[in-house]
């Protein structure tokens, strides 16, 4: 067991509770609970004294493990629009306590993970943290699927996204279908990806559900989208069928599926049937 550092056990501790967030667009900030800024590890942690995590408790089990953390909207730190877009879902937090006095001094981390769903409401807002254990509920080997378990470009599926990637941008947009200012080829952005690279919405993402020339159809648009037109990330996408990886991107050796596995039509056929 790691004992507690030195500063932590004296009769009076300087105690300040600090945040960093790194979120999956690569932004990374600190908080501290602390009335004044502070320097740890060379990364700066705004005065946040708004925020505040539950009640926590550690134990030696496997069990997913979760907290609760609260705090107040701050237009510098945590905006109410970034909130709502959804770019804080998903974030990686580590949670610590330091000494205020010697910021110099060796940290306790209290707790690490990754941040659920945000809840807004009005100026504050709700986040739980979810352990590291939470990984152990995932399965622990894949279970069999005639379309590929590989998305494209990843390491299993090895597919070059260099040439795939394509920069263009969207001249009109109506509830969730967009319009590109040049088309692509037919047929390769469904189940693709834009990511918008310009204004208030730049770093937000959406798959896209279909594509019919310069028009597509995205799962999800931006609460607020600037004025058009706007630059955009186009990376195509895949149906996961073998015919299109050996066709499309003669890529059948790195298929993550099974095609002609039999499936349970099979067991429920009858002699003669």
């Amino acid at each position: 067991m790691v004992s507690a550092p030195d500063w932590l056990r004296e009769e009076l501790v300087s105690l300040a509770w600090c945040w960093r967030l790194s979120r999956r667009d690569g932004v990374v900030i600190g908080l501290t609970s602390h009335d004044r800024d502070l320097i740890v590890g060379g990364v700066p942690y705004r005065a946040a004294p708004g925020m505040k995590p539950s009640a926590l408790e550690t134990s030696d089990s496997l069990d997913a493990s979760t907290m609760d953390l609260e705090g107040a909207v701050s237009s510098e730190a945590i905006a109410a629009a970034d909130l709502d877009a959804g770019r804080w879902d998903g974030a990686e937090l580590t949670l610590f306590v330091t000494d205020w006095t010697a910021p110099d001094a060796e940290p306790v981390t209290v707790a690490r993970g990754s941040l659920g769903a945000v809840e807004r409401r009005g100026a504050a807002f709700t986040v739980e943290l979810q352990g590291v254990t939470r990984a152990l509920d995932q399965p622990a080997c894949p279970a069999t699927s005639p379309s590929c378990r590989a998305m494209l470009g990843d390491p299993a599926c090895r597919v070059d996204l260099a040439g795939r990637t394509h920069v263009r941008r969207v001249v009109a947009a109506e509830e969730r279908t967009v319009t590109l200012d040049t088309p692509l080829a037919p047929g390769v952005m469904t189940f693709g990806e834009l990511g918008w690279l310009e204004g208030a919405v730049c770093g937000l993402a959406s798959p896209v559900i279909g594509a019919d020339g310069d028009t597509l159809t995205l799962a999800e648009m931006p609460p607020v989208l600037p004025p058009l037109p706007l630059r955009v990330r186009l990376v195509e996408g895949c149906d996961k069928q073998l015919s299109t990886c050996r066709a499309r991107f003669a890529n059948a050796v790195n298929f993550r599926g099974e095609a002609h596995l039999p499936g349970n039509d099979l067991l429920t056929r009858y002699p003669g049937g």
